[in-house]
């Protein structure tokens, strides 16, 4: 349960599937456009799968699905690539004449 000016996520369906534009590709095509978005909730109360509206960060008042009470941040830059070591050690011989010189 979440209540007026909690932090909340909700989840919005811009574009339905047949309302997105045809030269995109074809499995996007068949999918809606999807927007998720944090902000105050303004509703006195709400769960998870209400109607809610937000004000986010920017003052814009957005009205969608509540999906998340204090969302966290969940990114990251991916899974270790060990290329990407050999790359950095050839870049800096190149341009620095090995690591310890860096």
């Amino acid at each position: 349960m979440a209540k007026k000016n909690d932090w909340v996520q909700v989840h919005i369906d811009v574009l339905k599937p047949e309302e997105r534009a045809t030269n995109i590709p074809e499995d996007t095509r068949h999918v809606p456009l999807e927007m998720w978005v944090k902000g105050h909730l303004v509703n006195d109360e709400a769960e998870i799968g209400d109607t809610v509206t937000v004000i986010t960060k920017t003052g814009r008042k957005v009205t969608g699905t509540m999906c998340a009470v204090n969302p966290s941040f969940k990114h990251n830059f991916g899974d270790y690539v060990p290329e990407l070591d050999q790359i950095e050690e050839t870049v800096k011989d190149i341009l620095f004449g090995g690591r310890n010189n860096a």
